[in-house]
């Protein structure tokens, strides 16, 4: 995904062929990205291309990714939704964000630890004590990954380099020893390329599993507008669900909403794929959904590593309750 800044962030799209702006009613919603356009936002882009906003009665603008977090317009009324992960929501609105998670598009972590297929001498989490990580300088990731490892027999202990979007490269380049990729992009991309990965994903090892995408919603403006911001949702819910039934279609709906921003649009059609197969459905085939088990299994961890902090940047001194950090109120029911 990191090859899609150059190509798109600095446009403003609108899902309507307008320019994004402020909402001037409660039938116009901002929804901001959390990088350029990608197959985490199928769902978003089919809603568009399929007419399901238009179906709701609905003007949807997306906001392009910036240095500013969805969570952060969704929590100060920039935008009224925005994509998120559970990881960050979670730190969001233990810090005091007025955000709750309304759908959950990927309905498993995504993500796995990645080091070169080639290296014989890592086999399992164990062993990368020792090893240097090339992060993203998320304040949880170390935490997790360090419970992984030590999981599974290891230390623990590693050296972290914050590299950003240039962390894969210096896996592949054998300047660093494992970093966290996107199965479904990342790992694509590297066996196209040549230089492919091998994962261990967490919940191999005992970890809890996590939502790696949801779409945040401002709390005011949804108990202000509950009948427009059940339209949205349940919008978004079905071009998500298309996107998990019809992948290919899904695929040219993303590319055909965004001409000139894919390189490879056969990598963005596999990419569905895998997500459709993977990471979209719950147990009843459904997507969207969220379960109090499953947010407090990984939001608990983070609250009892010490790494979530309240307003003032204290670490919480009491355990959040988690029910509120999620609804399914505004999804459809059947």
């Amino acid at each position: 995904m990191k090859k899609l800044i150059a190509l798109a962030a600095a446009v403003t799209m609108a899902l309507t062929g307008c320019a994004a702006s402020d909402s001037a009613s409660p039938d116009t919603i901002d929804f901001a990205l959390d990088w350029t356009p990608n197959t985490n936002h199928t769902g978003l882009f089919v809603a568009q291309q399929e007419g399901f906003f238009a179906d709701a009665g609905l003007t949807v603008n997306v906001l392009p990714y910036n240095n500013t977090s969805p969570d952060t317009l969704v929590d100060s009324g920039n935008a009224e939704f925005g994509i998120s992960f559970q990881s960050s929501a979670t730190f969001a609105r233990a810090a005091g964000a007025r955000t709750v998670s309304v759908l959950a598009p990927l309905q498993h972590w995504a993500t796995g630890i990645g080091v070169r297929a080639d290296r014989a001498d890592i086999t399992s989490p164990k062993d990368l004590s020792g090893k240097t990580y090339a992060g993203f300088g998320d304040a949880g990731e170390d935490a997790t990954l360090k419970q992984v490892i030590a999981n599974d027999g290891g230390s623990g202990d590693f050296e972290t380099v914050v590299l950003g979007t240039s962390a894969y490269e210096a896996v592949y380049n054998g300047q660093a020893d494992f970093t966290v990729s996107y199965d479904a992009w990342e790992g694509l991309e590297a066996q196209r390329a040549g230089t492919p990965m091998k994962y261990f994903q967490y919940t191999d090892f005992g970890f809890p599993d996590a939502y790696a995408i949801v779409v945040n919603g401002n709390e005011q403006w949804l108990a202000e507008h509950p009948d427009e911001a059940r339209k949205f949702v349940q919008a978004l819910q079905k071009g998500y669900q298309f996107a998990a039934d019809n992948p290919d279609e899904a695929a040219q709906d993303l590319i055909d909403a965004n001409p000139g921003a894919f390189t490879d649009e056969d990598l963005v059609h596999e990419s569905q794929k895998v997500l459709a197969e993977k990471y979209m459905l719950d147990a009843d085939g459904r997507v969207g959904t969220q379960t109090l088990q499953q947010w407090t299994g990984y939001s608990d961890f983070l609250y009892k590593a010490g790494v979530l902090t309240d307003q003032s940047g204290a670490p919480l001194t009491a355990e959040p309750d988690w029910s509120t950090y999620f609804t399914d109120d505004y999804l459809a029911t059947d």
